[in-house]
């Protein structure tokens, strides 16, 4: 007889292991959204297999709908988004799953600040599409080579408002408020 090796998990070790994932799709126009299966249907759906394929490491999608149709990825305001950060702050929300990085945001600050939120809440970021996965160390090199090119994007921008400032501060032309 062996002794302490065939215990049950507790619920607690049980929910540790319990990957809360959320599908978020997006498209930009409201084009073809009203057929029976558009684009956020396709994006979903590709979200549901790549997390039931993950189902060994304790993967579960959450029953929530995270879609934004016909909302730009160039901004933030967007409805669907705003409800998935607020559960995310809230801790519902492990892993999020999208077809593409750029359904989530075009903008790379605006990307910057999303990865931000979800390292403060230990949230994982997957693509479906590409190979971006922030819950290996692959993963988590690949955002960091996005985030400094982002850092790097900023700073340059940066450079560009203060020469532009000087120069016209040069030629005698008030610039501000």
């Amino acid at each position: 007889m062996r002794s302490g090796n065939n215990k049950k998990k507790s619920n607690a070790q049980i929910e540790k292991s319990i990957i809360r994932c959320a599908v978020y799709t997006r498209k930009s126009t409201e084009e073809g959204l009203e057929q029976e299966f558009n684009s956020l249907d396709a994006q979903r759906e590709a979200g549901e297999a790549y997390i039931a394929s993950q189902k060994h490491e304790g993967w579960v999608g959450l029953p929530e709908c995270y879609n934004d149709g016909g909302f730009s990825g160039g901004t933030m305001e967007r409805p669907a988004v705003k409800r998935l950060l607020s559960d995310v702050e809230a801790g519902k929300i492990d892993c999020i799953v999208v077809y593409k990085v750029d359904r989530l945001s075009r903008s790379l600050l605006d990307f910057a600040r999303l990865v931000e939120i979800f390292e403060r809440n230990t949230v994982s970021f997957v693509s479906v599409t590409q190979q971006f996965n922030t819950t290996n160390s692959m993963g988590r090199l690949t955002l960091n080579i996005l985030l400094s090119f982002a850092q790097f994007e900023r700073e340059i921008i940066a450079e560009r408002t203060r020469d532009k400032m000087c120069a016209a501060r040069r030629k005698g032309k008030w610039i501000g408020g």
